[in-house]
């Protein structure tokens, strides 16, 4: 990447997981007392989010069943006093830190990062592993096996209607993965407090490679994206020649050089030594402090339209793909053919006009195969659109996709805004028929009866 001198990756000493003192050493978080002194924090977290759910239930039998002993104002102030408790036991967790955060000791630019030992025989190393592990094959029912990973911040967001909408975005992923036989992992951990941020996929994907020899691809996703196409699949056997497929479009990445050519939010990685070389080339952008902020005023100077702000992966990816074409892109499929990643803007408003005209199965703008709400925050207490705006359009996504999954079961949404469902069909004493018929498993392309 630019400037080679300061964002050259150099190898770094010892196993994983270390990180590097400002003078240079390098400092392992693996000791004995770190690891007791996390253990009493896990567990002293624990306890509060006990103590929280505990609160939460006493919420809740009480608006069931009523406290009748009680007077108005007595039944006022206990709840009152519940609310209280619960928002400072949130607070604490929030606040809660390591034993050995040092959250302004940030790297300089003369500190040098990795994800970890460089790693030079990891196609030979894994195919021998897969040999020698043959329970653990690479591939199901003829299909490479793909691990879907996604993930959000350890802590509670700023608002609790943004962990209702976390939960139904994994939820929403946890259906397409269950109905195509993908294996996901969910993720609350910073592996690397460094990589916090738009960065902390890197290190997450690269050990889930390494720790995971029998899963061919892995399959990165935001957690504000969802699938909203529940039929179509990606078609792997397009790339057997390619390690990384992501959405985007060539002539905005060479061309103009945008700093939006390309999409991170959901993206494909062959588990192979190329895809480890390429994190590796990747993340020296990534450290928070002078580097990262850095690394941005390089990229802002290069990519056609990006704003002064900290270096982002996305735009680090694009920046590494301009500047090193010959070296990365033969191994790089960009995708545009189906919406991989598909700008919410401009599909959430046209949901029914796709149920009227077309079907699942499709996975391009007839019917997207993901919808990602780029620009929104609900966990947050910032973004790029009103929170109004953002929560009213998922709530549409997220019922536009789950109306594929209830068909199969008869029901479906009242409406896109609506979280109740309706009967669309009688029983029968011939249930098959309609999972012959309905079931999504079954891939038919072709109307299933979802129009409403």
């Amino acid at each position: 990447m630019g400037q080679e001198s300061t964002f050259t990756a150099q190898k770094r000493a010892g196993a994983l997981p270390t990180t590097v003192t400002p003078n240079g050493a390098v400092r392992s978080r693996s000791t004995n007392a770190n690891s007791r002194g996390l253990q009493m924090q896990r567990t002293l977290n624990n306890v509060k989010i006990t103590i929280l759910c505990g609160f939460v239930t006493i919420l809740v039998l009480r608006g069931t069943i009523g406290i009748g002993n009680l007077s108005s104002f007595e039944a006022d102030a206990l709840n009152e006093n519940l609310i209280e408790v619960t928002n400072r036991i949130l607070s604490e967790i929030r606040s809660d830190n390591d034993p050995d955060d040092q959250p302004d000791a940030f790297m300089s630019l003369h500190d040098t990062y990795t994800l970890g030992p460089k790693i030079r025989n990891w196609d030979k190393d894994r195919k021998i592993w897969l040999q020698k592990n043959p329970e653990f094959p690479n591939s199901i029912n003829g299909k490479p096996r793909i691990l879907l990973v996604t993930g959000s911040p350890p802590n509670p967001c700023d608002n609790a209607i943004g962990d209702h909408y976390l939960l139904k975005a994994i939820k929403n992923k946890i259906d397409y993965c269950r109905i195509h036989g993908i294996d996901i992992v969910y993720n609350l951990a910073h592996l690397e407090k460094e990589m916090a941020g738009y960065w902390a996929k890197l290190p997450l994907i690269r050990r889930l490679m390494l720790s995971h020899p029998e899963v061919e691809w892995i399959w990165w996703m935001d957690s504000d994206a969802l699938f909203t196409d529940m039929v179509f699949e990606m078609p792997l056997s397009k790339y057997n020649r390619h390690n990384l497929v992501i959405h985007g479009y060539p002539d905005l990445l060479f061309d103009q050089k945008s700093w939006i050519a390309l999409n991170t939010g959901s993206f494909v990685f062959r588990n192979c030594q190329w895809s480890l070389d390429l994190l590796d080339a990747w993340a020296p952008m990534g450290p928070k402090g002078p580097i990262r902020d850095e690394a941005g005023k390089i990229l802002t100077a290069n990519l056609k339209g990006r704003p002064a702000f900290e270096a982002d992966d996305q735009s680090a990816l694009i920046y590494l793909l301009v500047t090193q074409k010959d070296k990365w892109m033969p191994k790089v499929f960009v995708e545009n053919s189906y919406y991989l990643h598909g700008y919410w803007a401009g599909l959430v408003d046209r949901y029914e006009e796709m149920i009227e005209k077309y079907h699942p199965g499709l996975g391009d703008e007839r019917w997207p195969f993901v919808t990602h709400f780029v620009g929104c925050k609900p966990c947050g207490s910032y973004g790029d659109y009103p929170v109004e705006r953002c929560l009213k359009s998922m709530e549409r996504a997220f019922n536009f996709a789950d109306n594929q999954v209830l068909n199969l079961y008869g029901f479906r949404h009242k409406g896109l805004l609506s979280p109740n469902v309706k009967r669309i069909r009688n029983e029968t004493d011939h249930p098959l028929q309609y999972v012959d018929q309905l079931d999504v498993r079954h891939a038919k392309h072709k109307n299933t009866g979802t129009k409403s």
